[in-house]
């Protein structure tokens, strides 16, 4: 099965994006006109991913973050300055003649989300999964059965391989409403501004409404700290139940190429070994010994 047909069969099973689309989406490294000899899908293209895919022998990488450390995300370093580390990354990449598909845009415009849907699978929270609530704008919420923030923390360790977790509130406030939010950055999803009758309105503030409306834990992806962890913090302090459990935007979307194996499997028709690459945790915790 030529590499180009899988590419063509996978933008077909997402939604059509705009005339005149140009965003993150695309190859970003390789000749797609050969035949593909397996698929290793992973989260980001790091070097031990490039690595195991050689091992494997799967010369298409399926991926859903950026290549060459930009947020643009364009084959090659087209930058003023020399990265040597790219230079290697992209010698090991052309000496295992591997291509490098990136999925992003479509998967997150897939009806359900492409890689949440992976996510509430592989955690096991389809049954907890309310998705008539809509109080996170690109969020997800949960009515999990009641657990304390400690016991929800190591779930989400050991369920995502993870080194640790960044907490804010009281490891043993008793939850029982989750949401997994979009990132926590002024500007995500457009909300940012002034709306008709004056009232501010970011990301932030609405999650911040929603947890006043009832949500008790989130689990954000990117962070910044003067909006909703900030309220959290200080709701802690007034002994109120709320909490942030901060497991990072790779770790928060890692289980959505687990789906992606599945789903590559069937556009496949198995004609072509498909591996799942999971990735390790990028941060490692040095815990200050008093």
């Amino acid at each position: 099965m030529n590499i180009r047909e899988i590419i063509d069969r996978v933008i077909a099973y997402h939604p059509e994006m705009p005339e005149g689309y140009h965003g993150a989406d695309g190859i970003k490294a390789g000749n797609p006109d050969q035949e593909c000899t397996g698929i290793a899908v992973a989260l980001v293209p790091t070097i031990e991913a490039v690595r195991r895919a050689a091992e494997l022998h799967c010369n298409l990488l399926f991926v859903h973050e950026p290549t060459n450390y930009t947020s643009p995300d364009e084959p090659g370093w087209n930058l003023d300055f020399k990265n040597h580390v790219f230079e290697e990354k992209q010698k090991l990449i052309e000496e295992n003649g591997i291509v490098i598909f990136r999925d992003h845009d479509r998967m997150h415009a897939h009806q359900p989300d492409s890689i949440f849907t992976g996510v509430i699978k592989y955690l096991g929270w389809e049954d907890y999964y309310r998705p008539e609530d809509h109080s996170v704008p690109m969020g997800f919420v949960f009515d999990l059965p009641k657990t304390t923030v400690r016991e929800l923390s190591e779930f989400l360790m050991e369920k995502l391989h993870l080194n640790g977790v960044r907490v804010i509130g009281s490891p043993d406030a008793t939850v029982h409403r989750a949401a997994i939010t979009g990132h926590l950055t002024t500007d995500f999803g457009g909300i940012y501004g002034n709306d008709e009758n004056g009232v501010w309105h970011e990301y932030g503030t609405e999650v911040i409404r929603a947890m006043e409306e009832g949500i008790d834990v989130i689990i954000p992806l990117e962070t910044i700290e003067w909006t909703t962890l900030s309220y959290v913090r200080d709701a802690a302090a007034l002994g109120r139940a709320k909490a942030v459990i901060n497991i990072g935007h790779f770790s928060g979307e890692e289980l959505g190429m687990a789906y992606a194996r599945d789903w590559l499997k069937e556009l496949t028709e198995n004609r072509v070994p498909v591996y799942y690459l999971p990735g390790s945790d990028i941060y490692a915790y040095l815990i200050r010994q008093d």
